[in-house]
């Protein structure tokens, strides 16, 4: 495919926008004689990835090969023009480079007969003003560069058409975020196309239809909208299209709970103010089906099916991570056992809209707006019909910060005590459900994050697991769970896990 450029801005602004896609083991080779721009879109591609125009990016004339860690995604950029032979660029060690680092590559006549999955050539020529571009695209630059134009083309419907676009969060896999600038204001873009089948794991269907993981970008925008019209802060949906999976949303800033934590600010209020969201939640009626532009968008069941192909993660990832080996099938069947004498306690009694993700990553302070609605909510795609406690749970026992002990029970008592006039409400069930989905969850995540080391290569984590650990041991020691926390004393006790 041909493009014309008729400016040089216009050119750095899409090599920006392809910056936007970039990950470890893309190869952009960019092809073309003095003066076309080769080294104009390298520089806007890395400075892009840099998060600022003013970083320094020198040319790689002399060196070969100038690599940048400190960038989002690592980026090496190569000028070959004075490669001489196959071996003198096998010196180069590319093959090294290409694992952790997107390589960007001027004078690549040397190297084009190598094959790279993901590869994106880029043939220019032009003078003056304008230049033009021939995009030669194989694997995820395929998949990016469609992806990309339609995002482009779905922005140009909106008052957003202009804006710069920048990274916020994800991957070029299911969802992806970034921000919308224009003078003054500022907008999420969401990037969410259709769920892809994964592999079956049992009853013939994928992990993600068994634990009700969101298809679409209809549960965002349905979720959503409830959300907001009853009074709490998610992000409002300006512009979307089902069909494609895009969505401008309202900003709701960066004062991510998280963050807060790490930073030691004072969170009292903060985290009391969530508690008050979920018990707020909890004495409501919340419905199944949700109106989506004609369409009908049912928010699924937290049914023990779901619950059970969760906990199963540990069986499948933890224990091989911990023991090297597979778990025995005695122990498995066992594991098995109880959890199906514990999970049906869990699907009794008043059925909420459990969010699934209530934790520090996905909550905002907006200490302007009043009442509940200085909560931000996001990441709510996932919610299911379930019971309170696991969302509190989640809050409570955060995996990715340290939650006190003392501070998670103080704010347990808040949330019982919001709750003591609620007919719906009943402490001693109330006790033992978040005892047991606590236990769910933090066995889950320990499947979860041995998953992300082992197959994904994101061993970051890792570190989390003893923080994870500690939590489920405090729900063990629940007296109903009690068989439970025997199965795990004998097969995975908790000084194993604390330095897994």
């Amino acid at each position: 495919m041909t493009r014309r450029f008729e400016s040089t801005a216009a050119l750095e602004g899409f090599a920006a926008q392809l910056s936007l896609f970039a990950r470890p083991g893309m190869v952009l080779l960019l092809k073309g004689d003095l003066g076309t721009g080769k080294s104009t879109f390298a520089r806007a591609f890395i400075r892009a990835l840099a998060g600022g125009a003013e970083f320094d990016v020198p040319s790689p004339t002399f060196t070969l090969v100038q690599t940048y860690d400190e960038t989002r995604v690592p980026v090496a950029h190569a000028d070959l023009y004075r490669i001489g032979s196959a071996q003198e660029l096998d010196e180069l060690g590319f093959d090294d480079l290409i694992r952790t680092h997107v390589l960007a590559v001027e004078w690549p006549e040397k190297m084009l007969d190598q094959a790279h999955a993901d590869r994106l050539l880029i043939e220019l020529s032009g003078s003056g003003t304008h230049r033009d571009a021939v995009l030669t695209a194989a694997g995820a630059w395929e998949q990016a560069l469609a992806r990309n134009d339609a995002m482009n083309g779905f922005l140009a419907t909106t008052r957003w058409a202009t804006a710069e676009r920048r990274f916020l969060e994800g991957d070029a896999s299911f969802r992806r975020y970034e921000t919308l600038h224009l003078p003054g204001e500022a907008a999420i873009l969401m990037d969410m196309p259709a769920r892809p089948d994964g592999p079956p794991v049992k009853y013939g269907k994928p992990y993600s239809a068994i634990a009700h993981l969101a298809e679409d970008i209809r549960a965002v925008i349905a979720i959503n909208s409830l959300l907001c019209a009853r009074g709490y802060s998610a992000p409002q949906a300006e512009a979307y299209d089902l069909a494609q999976g895009f969505a401008v949303m309202e900003d709701l800033g960066r004062r991510v709970y998280g963050g807060m934590m790490r930073a030691g600010e004072d969170m009292r209020e903060p985290m009391a103010a969530a508690v008050a969201v979920l018990a707020d939640m909890a004495q409501r009626d919340w419905p199944k089906d949700l109106p989506v532009d004609g369409q009908t968008y049912r928010v699924p069941p937290y049914d023990v099916e779901a619950q059970l192909i969760e906990v199963d993660l540990l069986p499948s990832w933890f224990w091989p991570h911990l023991n090297g080996t597979a778990i025995p099938a005695a122990a498995l069947a066992e594991f098995e056992a109880l959890w199906m004498e514990l999970l049906p306690l869990t699907q009794k009694g008043h059925r909420v809209w459990a969010l699934r993700d209530y934790h520090s990553p996905n909550l905002l302070w907006l200490p302007e707006r009043e009442g509940l609605a200085r909560v931000g909510i996001i990441d709510t795609q996932d919610a299911l019909m379930g019971h309170p406690a696991y969302d509190l749970a989640s809050m409570l026992q955060d995996a990715r910060v340290d939650i006190d002990f003392a501070f998670a029970d103080e704010l347990y008592a808040l949330y019982c005590a919001l709750r003591k006039d609620d007919p719906n409400f009943e402490r001693a069930e109330f006790d033992v459900a978040y005892a047991i989905l606590g236990a769910q969850r933090a066995t889950k995540i320990l499947g979860i994050f041995a998953r992300l080391s082992k197959r994904d290569g994101k061993h970051g984590y890792l570190r989390h697991i003893p923080r994870v650990s500690r939590y489920l041991e405090r729900n063990l020691a629940h007296p109903r769970l009690s068989k439970l926390k025997h199965w795990f004393d004998t097969h995975l006790p908790a000084a194993r896990r604390e330095v897994a």
